[in-house]
């Protein structure tokens, strides 16, 4: 019998038409059955600032108990100013302190995100990984995804409706997959 991965993904992108989103959705349709894909949420997160590191307001406990939860996080982003979106970083940041309680050390983690760009989410994917690498979270790097999003890419259902493209993202689900059970051997999560 496999085992089932949890995975969180954190979308990048706080509006509610997100093409990010969509994409997310998309690939909890793809991920191979090992593999339960559950959001969360970043929205209600306040703006960081180490006065709250005595104490954290509950959302935010809430969000590092999320992470906690799950076995793996997949980062779902779009790119804005050639860099991350600050709601986004502002996120790892409420994840990574308080000093010592960093929420994604250990955790296996993998990036994706889509763009109408020609280079999709390039360099906001190569500054997120500088910052999950300070942060200690083992990164997926033997498969990169940097989606070129055109209108109808995925249905109103989360199909992706190119089929190339449905092969590529299943793929990368897949690897995904075996990343996390690579980590998680070797780090298993309650060491």
């Amino acid at each position: 019998m496999s085992t089932i991965y949890k995975v969180g993904y954190i979308v990048g992108s706080l509006a509610k038409a997100s093409i990010n989103r969509q994409l997310a959705h998309a690939l909890a349709k793809l991920a191979p059955p090992q593999l339960q894909l559950v959001e969360i949420p970043i929205k209600d997160l306040p703006l960081y600032s180490y006065d709250y590191d005595a104490d954290y307001p509950a959302v935010a406990r809430a969000f590092k108990q999320a992470i906690a939860d799950v076995d793996g996080i997949l980062f779902v982003t779009p790119e804005y100013n050639r860099s991350i979106p600050g709601a986004l970083k502002n996120a790892i940041d409420w994840a990574s302190r308080p000093w010592g309680k960093n929420s994604f050390a250990r955790k296996p983690s993998g990036i994706i995100g889509t763009s109408p760009g020609a280079i999709g989410t390039a360099v906001a994917q190569q500054n997120l990984r500088s910052v999950l690498c300070f942060c200690n979270s083992p990164l997926m790097n033997t498969m990169e995804a940097y989606i070129q999003f055109q209108p109808g890419l995925i249905d109103a259902d989360g199909a992706v409706t190119n089929a190339s493209t449905a092969e590529f993202l299943t793929n990368y689900m897949k690897e995904l997959h075996i990343f996390i059970e690579r980590v998680l051997t070797v780090l298993p999560r309650d060491a």
